[in-house]
This record gives structure tokens, C-alpha cells and sequence, in this order.
């Protein structure tokens, strides 16, 4: 099957939406951990968002493409997270560490 450029477009949006809306329900998923396992995590989608808007010349600000990725504001987020434990980091210093 062969799909349109416009149609794989609208569903990778489709899917951006999907994984945004799922990282905002799981409010137990700390970002180190997601940084820890998969590389990257709602900073870094916000920050993609962020670049992606810049490199189209539209206005978007750092707290602005966070609190789209967030669903509040970052502040907001922060003030809800527990600190990492000695073991988070050290899992995640663990994972920078090695080559990928």
C-alpha cells in the first residue's frame, strides 16, 4: 500500500497527539526515567516542537511548546514531580555512559 505524503503527514500528527496525550496521563513516568530508558523525554518533545516552529519562522515560545507537551505549565509540572533518587541518576548516568 502506498500512502500520500499529506496523508502520513496527518498521521504522524496523529501519532504525536496520541504519544503527548499518553505522556500527560502517566504523570508516574518521570522524564529521567524516560531519558533513562528511551533517550529522550517531554523536554525533548517540546524542545522538537520548539525547533520544528522556529525553523518555519513561527512565534513559539520555550515555556509555550512545554506547556503544549506538559498540559500545564512546566513550573506546575515541576512543582508536582518528586526529585529524582540516587538511583534514577545513577541509572541515567549509567545509560549516558554507554555508546548508542
Amino acid at each position: 500500500m502506498t500512502i500520500d505524503t499529506a496523508t502520513t503527514t496527518e498521521l504522524e500528527a496523529a501519532v504525536f497527539r496520541r504519544l503527548v496525550a499518553h505522556l500527560r496521563a502517566r504523570e508516574d513516568v518521570q522524564n529521567i526515567d524516560l531519558m533513562t530508558m528511551a533517550g529522550f523525554c517531554r523536554n525533548c518533545l517540546s524542545n522538537w516542537l520548539k525547533d520544528e516552529a522556529d525553523a518555519r519562522g513561527l512565534e513559539l515560545s520555550k515555556d509555550e511548546s512545554r506547556e503544549h507537551v506538559y498540559g500545564m505549565p512546566y513550573e506546575d509540572w515541576k512543582r508536582r514531580q518528586p526529585e529524582a533518587t540516587p538511583e534514577q541518576q545513577a541509572a541515567f548516568a549509567k545509560a549516558q555512559a554507554e555508546p548508542h
